[in-house]
């Protein structure tokens, strides 16, 4: 969902930050800690990580399947292809996303690190950057400060286009920083989470040399370890970035609403699967300290799967998914809060 998590981006913004008077302490008339971060230096960073993770990814899947003129791809591809996309894509959505950024459970130490390690793996910036930049997503969805709201470009079909393409991906060049002090002082508090999420750009390589050794090893050949670095690394990263990022463009655009609240979230439960249950969007904004993105069990959610695997297994606790009767009078609270306008 965000992209500019690159360490030395949070190392730096802490350094320069945590110095900064806290809102109601220090000298008379002091001005409260900035939630944002705008200048040259966290813009560089930003376009850097967007070529290396971003447009590298689209370059590499080009190759990848122009070279299927060549050489068809064979099990040993798409079983990588399959295997890194479910391990990271967990790692995004269970770790990143509920664990880390909502809350929505408890995991033992060796878990958290796990799909700290998996989610890094993922392309899609550091830990603590992914962590601020959503908080701040939930704290001004659709609205001024949203950093990825599709519906702030204007009206009309040209607007409609500006701001699906600014959502979906133009926004990761450049856009103001949020303060991970102020948006994620947990996470900078647990130094065990943190010398994990330092090593950043160490997992993004894991997750690249990884499919690259097995290929080889299987095939026998530098040939093989090629296509696996392709097809289980970049072509990975792109279709795995490239669907997490739809549920910020399209899906607060185009689907079903069945709660009403002041953003424009939606959910797309046709994907479900392909997005390990991230698609039930509107129901995550709805109640989004539930690990349970589906909220009923036969709505496919994978993410809440493997949460609940996890907990099975005394790796997970303290599972906070609403009651029937909760989400039923949030239901009903928003058919009341829609009726006006349609008898209108």
């Amino acid at each position: 969902m965000v992209d500019d998590g690159v360490q030395a981006v949070e190392q730096a913004d802490k350094n320069a930050l945590a110095a900064q008077p806290m809102p109601g302490l220090g000298r008379a008339g002091a001005e409260p800690r900035r939630k944002t971060i705008s200048n040259p230096y966290v813009h560089r960073l930003q376009r850097r990580h967007f070529l290396l993770f971003d447009i590298v990814p689209i370059v590499g899947t080009a190759v990848a399947l122009a070279l299927l003129t060549v050489r068809p791809i064979g099990a040993t591809e798409i079983a990588l292809l399959v295997a890194m996309w479910a391990v990271t894509g967990l790692g995004i959505t269970v770790g990143y996303h509920r664990l880390f950024t909502h809350r929505a459970f408890r995991a033992k130490p060796a878990l958290a690190a796990a799909l700290a390690i998996t989610g890094s793996m993922a392309g899609q910036g550091g830990l603590v950057s992914w962590v601020a930049l959503h908080r701040r997503h939930h704290e001004c969805s659709d609205q001024e400060g949203d950093p990825h709201s599709p519906n702030l470009a204007g009206d009309g079909l040209r607007g409609r286009l500006r701001g699906l393409a600014h959502s979906h991906f133009l926004w990761m060049r450049r856009h103001e920083y949020p303060n991970v002090v102020h948006y994620a002082p947990d996470l900078i508090k647990d130094r065990a989470l943190i010398r994990v999420a330092r090593r950043y750009n160490l997992w993004v390589a894991l997750g690249l040399a990884l499919p690259a050794a097995i290929g080889g090893i299987i095939d026998q050949s530098l040939v093989g370890a090629f296509y696996g670095l392709l097809w289980g690394g970049l072509v990975r990263i792109f279709l795995l970035e490239h669907v997490i990022w739809a549920i910020n463009s399209f899906l607060h655009m185009f689907g079903t609403r069945p709660f009403v609240s002041r953003e424009k979230s939606r959910n797309g439960g046709i994907f479900s699967v392909l997005t390990f249950g991230e698609s039930w969007h509107n129901n995550h904004h709805a109640f989004p300290e539930s690990p349970s993105f589906g909220l009923r069990w036969y709505r496919p959610d994978p993410g809440f799967w493997f949460i609940r695997t996890c907990a099975a297994l005394g790796l997970a606790s303290d599972l906070k998914t609403p009651s029937a009767r909760r989400i039923a009078a949030r239901r009903t609270a928003a058919n009341d809060t829609v009726t006006p306008a349609v008898a209108s």
